[in-house]
């Protein structure tokens, strides 16, 4: 029985929708239905309902719905959306604050406008900072993890807690507990140290970085970013290429005839099905041609369908 409903919370400010489809939510436009999808109206909200929430009932968190592909049989439980275009940034105590529901691209624009620099990096990355730091996002020489101060975490039972790069270890496309474990809680908020610098040529560098990821990347299709991690020392995409992939189709999804390591979504009707069979056949292929597995970077959940 499904006990995501609305008459087991108190006083909720979100909103919660039962059976909602995840397709809109994502940025491959594919996949199927959550139990239910339920927005916060903010930080206090989100932790009302966590408590409120059945200790049984699973909770899966997207962000812009970047770096993840939803399987066509959707989400069991109920899925958090954090992304939030009023949520908050500002500057205290030599550091920049961020709520996890903030787009990446925004922080970078506001570092800039601060007079800090280094956050150019952030204006690359198609998600959120609760994302960014769930993954350890990164592009263009830079990282998340690189400059977090320290962050909030919401634990399951609604209590936050203050974090500090001690506790995690991290690494390429990676964020573990200090101990090896997968994190716990939901990532709500981030205070980054970038130094002080000359502002006005940060905001140029983020110019450029977008006009190189128009030039470079299919962002008219729907697609989840890169599709797999680069192997140390190589790209996935020139790997890909080489293989005689680019344009390989299963279904109506496509590896990017613009950019290997990019599978899209062109007609806004593809499977999350055949995107994922498309995501083990370049894998499969590369593989065998080259010898190099590549690891998947974007983040598989969900059931397929029956």
């Amino acid at each position: 029985m499904n006990m995501v409903e609305p008459r087991h919370f108190k006083n909720l400010r979100g909103t919660l929708t039962l059976d909602a489809p995840l397709a809109r939510h994502t940025t491959w436009r594919a996949g199927g239905h959550a139990d239910a999808v339920y927005v916060p109206a903010d930080r206090d909200d989100l932790a009302q309902f966590l408590r409120d929430l059945p200790v049984f009932e699973a909770v899966t968190v997207l962000g812009l719905g970047s770096n993840v592909l939803v399987r066509d049989g959707g989400i069991r439980g109920v899925v958090i959306l954090m992304h939030d275009p009023g949520a908050a940034l500002a500057v205290a105590n030599g550091l920049l604050y961020a709520d996890a529901g903030v787009a990446s691209p925004k922080l970078a624009r506001f570092a800039a406008l601060h007079g800090c620099v280094g956050a150019e990096f952030l204006a690359g990355i198609p998600g959120t900072i609760g994302g960014a730091l769930a993954m350890n996002a990164g592009c263009y020489g830079g990282e998340t993890w690189n400059h977090v101060a320290k962050v909030e975490v919401l634990c399951r039972d609604g209590t936050f807690h203050v974090r500090t790069p001690a506790d995690y270890r991290t690494g390429y496309r990676s964020v573990r507990r200090a101990d090896g474990a997968a994190p716990t809680g939901i990532f709500t908020a981030a205070w980054f140290r970038f130094p002080a610098g000359d502002g006005t040529a940060a905001r140029a560098r983020i110019r450029e970085l977008l006009a190189k990821r128009i030039a470079t990347q299919p962002l008219s299709q729907p697609n989840a970013g890169s599709v797999f991690r680069n192997p140390e020392g190589d790209h996935a995409a020139r790997l890909i290429e080489a293989c005689g992939l680019k344009g390989y189709t299963i279904g109506t999804a496509q590896v990017s005839t613009k950019h290997a390591n990019f599978i899209v979504n062109p007609g806004r009707d593809a499977r999350a099905a055949d995107i994922e069979a498309l995501i083990a056949h370049v894998r499969a292929t590369v593989r065998e041609r080259t010898g190099v597995d590549l690891e998947p970077e974007v983040k598989i959940i969900g059931e397929a369908r029956a």
